[in-house]
C-alpha cells in the first residue's frame, strides 16, 4: 500500500468521526443542555442533512489544509495526540463562533457549555480511530510488513554506514531499499554486495518513477558535498521525501527536522515552504489578481498594448522560454519592449543605456507595465504574483557555475514581482544576476504571505514613484 492510499484510510476515518460527533453533540445538546423530551433522533430538515454532509467535508478539508495528510507513514502517537487536540481546539473554535453562537438562547451558559460539549465530541470521535490507524501502522512497520521504497544517492563508507545502521535496527524504520545511485565518485563492492546499483545519478528521473520510490537518501562523501544543490534541485521534481545526513545539511538550508536517530541522525528536507492552507490563500490571491488585471485594468492593458504598437515595428507581445517551479519550462508572456529581432545575435541582458529598447519600452520597465500579460502565466498556474523571476536556461547554466545555491529557487514558482526585483532590479550581468540572488534566496527561505503583502506593496510603490530599475 502507498502512502497516498493508507492517506485515503485517514481522510475516510476523519469524515466518518466527525459526522458522529456531530450527531452525537446535536442529541446530547438537546437532552442534557435544552432538556428536550425527545430524546435521541435525526431531525427531519433539509438543514441537518446538509449539516451531516458539510460538516465532516469541512472538516477534511481543513485537516488537509493544514498538512495533516502528509507522510502518513512517518506518524506518532504522541504527535496524533497533540495535532488531534490543536486542531479539535481550533476548529471548534470557528464552528462555535459561525454556527453555534448564531443559536437563540437563555443564557450565556448554554453557550459555554455547547462549546465544550461540541470539543469534547470532535476530539473523542477523532482522536480514537486516528490513534488506533497510527498504532496499527506502526506495529506493521515495525514487522516489516508496511514500508515504502527507498533508495540512497550515494556509493561509498556513508551510504554503506546509513543502509546498515537502518537495517540493523530490531525494529524497522518502514524503509524498503530497492537500491543505490552513485553520484560522482566509484561505486564501492562492499555497497553493491547489501544492495543493487540502480544506475548513475543522471539516471534519477527514471529511477525513482520505475521503482516508485517514495524516499531518498542522501549519503554523499565530503568532496561531493559541494553538489547537494543540484541534487536536491533534481530530487525536488519528485514527489518523495528527501533525507540528508548532517554534513550535507550545513550546506543545505531550508526547513528540516531530525526524522529518526539510526547511529547518526537523518534530517529530513521539506518540500513544502508554505503550509496547505497558505498556499491555498496565495493561489487564491494569485486567480484574483489575475481576473481582476483583465477586467478593471483592461484599460491599462489596452494602453501598453496601444504604445507598444505605434513605438516600433513588431508584434505586441515577446514569448520567450523560462525555466519555473522544479525545473519546468513555459513560455513568458510580456508587453515588447525592445525592437524587433533585438537578440538575433544570441541572448544578451538589457543595460540601462541599452540601444535595443525602444523610449515606450523604457517607460514601460520604469512602471513594470511590461509585465502585465503576464497574469495570463499566473492564472495558468506556471507563475505567481510574488517569487523569483524565471530566468533563461542559457543564464541558470551561467549562473550555477558559479552560484549552485541558485537552484533553491526553483522550490516556488517564479513571481511577476520578487523580493530581488524589488530591492535590486534588472541585472545587466551574471555577476549582478548573482548579487541579486540573495535577496531572492532570502525570500524562499522566508517564505511568508505576509512576506508577499510586504513585496507587493513595495511593487505598488515602484510603479507610482516610475523609479524601477
Amino acid at each position: 500500500m502507498t502512502q497516498k492510499k493508507h492517506s485515503l484510510i485517514y481522510v475516510l476515518s476523519d469524515f466518518i468521526s466527525a459526522e458522529l460527533a456531530w450527531i452525537v453533540f446535536y442529541n446530547l445538546r438537546k437532552i442534557y443542555i435544552e432538556h428536550s423530551e425527545i430524546g435521541f433522533y435525526f431531525e427531519n430538515s433539509l438543514k441537518y442533512r446538509l449539516m451531516l454532509f458539510g460538516m465532516p467535508a469541512a472538516w477534511v478539508i481543513y485537516y488537509f489544509l493544514s498538512g495533516y495528510y502528509r507522510n502518513s507513514y512517518q506518524k506518532s502517537r504522541l504527535q496524533e495526540l497533540g495535532t488531534s487536540f490543536n486542531t479539535a481546539m481550533t476548529g471548534s473554535v470557528v464552528v462555535f463562533f459561525t454556527i453555534l453562537l448564531n443559536d437563540d438562547v437563555i443564557s450565556t451558559q448554554y453557550h459555554y457549555l455547547s462549546f465544550f460539549l461540541f470539543f469534547v465530541c470532535q476530539f473523542f470521535f477523532t482522536y480514537l480511530p486516528r490513534i488506533f490507524i497510527t498504532t496499527k501502522t506502526i506495529s506493521l512497520i515495525n514487522k516489516h510488513r508496511l514500508g515504502f521504497k527507498t533508495i540512497i544517492v550515494g556509493s561509498d563508507a556513508q551510504a554503506l554506514k546509513i543502509y546498515k545502521d537502518i537495517v540493523s535496527k530490531p525494529d524497522s524504520t518502514g524503509n524498503l531499499f530497492v537500491g543505490f545511485v552513485n553520484f560522482q565518485r566509484a561505486v564501492s563492492n562492499e555497497l553493491k554486495n547489501c544492495l543493487p546499483y540502480l544506475g548513475s545519478f543522471a539516471e534519477i528521473d527514471s529511477i525513482i518513477k520505475n521503482h516508485r520510490v517514495e524516499e531518498v537518501i542522501v549519503a554523499l562523501e565530503s568532496e561531493e558535498a559541494n553538489e547537494i544543490e543540484i541534487i536536491f534541485a533534481k530530487i525536488i521534481e519528485h514527489n518523495v521525501l528527501l533525507k540528508i545526513i548532517p554534513g550535507l545539511y550545513d550546506i543545505l538550508s531550508g526547513p528540516v527536522s531530525i526524522s529518526h536517530y539510526v547511529g547518526v541522525p537523518l534530517f529530513t528536507v521539506s518540500n513544502y515552504l508554505l503550509k496547505p492552507w497558505q498556499a491555498a490563500i496565495k493561489r487564491g490571491i494569485d486567480i484574483f489578481a489575475g481576473l481582476f488585471a483583465f477586467t478593471v485594468g483592461l484599460p491599462v492593458f489596452a494602453f501598453a498594448a496601444i504604445g507598444v504598437k505605434l513605438s516600433s515595428k513588431g508584434p505586441i507581445f515577446y514569448r520567450q522560454e523560462r525555466i519555473g517551479k522544479k525545473g519546468k519550462p513555459f513560455m513568458i508572456i510580456k508587453f515588447r519592449s525592445m525592437f524587433e529581432d533585438a537578440e538575433k545575435s544570441g541572448p544578451s541582458l538589457s543595460s540601462d543605456n541599452d540601444r535595443r529598447i525602444t523610449k515606450f519600452g523604457k517607460f514601460l520597465r520604469k512602471t513594470r507595465l511590461d509585465e502585465i500579460p503576464q497574469f495570463y502565466n499566473v492564472l495558468r498556474g506556471e507563475m505567481s504574483l510574488v517569487g523569483p523571476r524565471p530566468e533563461r536556461q542559457y543564464y541558470i547554466d551561467r549562473i550555477t557555475q558559479k552560484a549552485p545555491y541558485f537552484l533553491r529557487l526553483l522550490k516556488v514558482k517564479p513571481g511577476i514581482t520578487s523580493w530581488g526585483q524589488v530591492k535590486f532590479g534588472y541585472a545587466v550581468s551574471v555577476e549582478e544576476m548573482i548579487k541579486r540572488l540573495y535577496f531572492d534566496i532570502n525570500y524562499v527561505e522566508n517564505m511568508t504571505l505576509y512576506f508577499d503583502f510586504k513585496i507587493l506593496i513595495h511593487t505598488i510603490l515602484i510603479v507610482l514613484k516610475r523609479n524601477g530599475k
